[in-house]
């Protein structure tokens, strides 16, 4: 991995091969050589992608032409130099550099819980009590749930938003379009807002999670290996997987998951919505915020963990199997429990590794690759192969089930007709025989 100048702007590591002008490639020059590669590695027996804030981000520059909203700005009143100083510790700890929400807010439970198991007589008059600061967590987290609402409202408002979600789709589809008798894509990741089941639902792809039920879906612990087939009319005999079905789950919990009665629920929450809470149900004697995104524990039962912990499970299952390939998204390699999982998969050496980011932001993604081995990894980093319209117009294979495109194309080749693929110079000896 010395060999590759992180600096440059197009960074491309694919086959063991780093081309010497790397920087001055265009997808003209890179597709022959990314697509096949990039196909056969989407063609292993076990597929699994990974995405953090980078494809939510793209999404609303594409629709909106702006950044998104910024939901790391959010500071506590109560207690705010001591958090803001240990969630930056935390921060340094993780190798993540600068402190964001989620740092604090774990910082922010801790000393609630402390307070808590201590005397009152050990604080002095006027220090804040743990009831003041689990209101002051509800109004961060309030403010938080605002601005990831306000990230939906902006791209469905925009007037780019058939675009932007078009491409979200055919990124999906490039993924979801496995052939039903290979393994299911397993879809992970870290974001709180709802774009990959929004452009799902439009594109008719079936995500399945530990959610239970219709009109509240329950959260189920216990892993239901569900999956759906249909029987082809005319033929007797075992029915055939349904094409389209993806295994989901959003590691860091869900704008529109809460905690109530004892069971953590998915509320009907519209996509874009103006505010959550007249969605929420009613409760006596509610002190937290019940949404469940993470590291918010919901009262004073131990759900720091709950249900985090069967999430990670589920990925730590899904990606850590021989002949497995993990393609990465838009995540900054910031969060030491999912890297960990990442170096323990590939400890399996038939296992692969894609890397694809727009950018190299704390050189979190150069220090994480650059310990691992060569062999089981593809780096695609940059703004040309992050920018997720290039990606999806040039790199990404065509989805494996179009069996039509496929028939055309097997045809073609028996007639010794050439394809637009063929390249230039065999375009031009085609002319020159006519």
């Amino acid at each position: 991995m010395d060999k590759i100048d992180w600096a440059k702007e197009h960074v491309l590591f694919v086959a063991n091969e780093i081309p010497e002008h790397a920087d001055t490639l265009d997808a003209v020059e890179l597709r022959p050589k990314v697509e096949p590669w990039l196909t056969a590695l989407f063609q292993s027996e076990h597929l699994t992608l990974l995405m953090g804030a980078g494809i939510s981000y793209a999404i609303h520059d594409m629709a909106t032409g702006k950044k998104s909203v910024e939901m790391n700005s959010q500071k506590f009143k109560v207690f705010a130099d001591d958090i803001e100083k240990q969630a930056e510790k935390s921060a340094s700890c993780a190798g993540r550099g600068t402190s964001n929400i989620e740092d604090r807010v774990r910082v922010a439970n801790e000393i609630a819980c402390g307070i808590r198991h201590l005397n009152p007589k050990f604080f002095a008059v006027g220090t804040p009590t743990a009831k003041d600061l689990k209101t002051d967590i509800n109004c961060v987290l309030d403010d938080f749930i605002k601005g990831i609402l306000l990230t939906e409202k902006n791209v469905l408002e925009s007037k780019k938003a058939s675009v932007a979600i078009e491409y979200l789709i055919s990124f999906l589809v490039s993924f979801a379009s496995r052939s039903a008798t290979r393994e299911r894509l397993n879809i992970f990741t870290t974001n709180y807002d709802r774009f990959v089941e929004f452009a799902s639902d439009i594109a008719g792809i079936r995500l399945l999670d530990r959610f239970v039920g219709t009109l509240s879906p329950l959260f189920r612990s216990s892993r239901l290996e569900v999956d759906m087939h249909y029987n082809p009319p005319g033929i007797r005999g075992e029915p055939r997987y349904l094409e389209g079905v993806v295994h989901f789950s959003k590691l860091h919990g869900s704008l529109d998951w809460i905690y109530h009665n004892g069971y953590v629920r998915r509320i009907a929450l519209p996509f874009g919505s103006e505010s959550i809470v007249p969605y929420l149900p009613k409760a006596d004697g509610e002190d937290c915020c019940p949404v469940m995104i993470y590291p918010n524990a919901a009262k004073d039962r131990e759900t720091a963990e709950y249900p985090y912990v069967d999430l990670f499970r589920d990925f730590a299952a899904g990606v850590c199997r021989p002949n497995s390939t993990l393609v990465v998204y838009g995540y900054s390699f910031g969060d030491e429990h999912i890297n960990r999982v990442i170096k323990d998969m590939l400890s399996i050496p038939s296992t692969h590794l894609v890397i694809i980011a727009y950018d190299d932001d704390g050189k979190r993604v150069s220090s994480f690759a650059g310990k691992l081995r060569t062999a089981q990894l593809t780096v695609l980093i940059g703004s040309h192969f992050g920018d997720l319209k290039t990606l999806v117009d040039n790199y990404l294979p065509k989805p494996a089930i179009d069996k039509a495109s496929i028939r055309m194309a097997d045809l073609l080749k028996a007639r010794g007709i050439k394809t637009h693929d063929s390249g230039d110079e065999e375009k031009k000896d085609e002319g020159a025989k006519e």
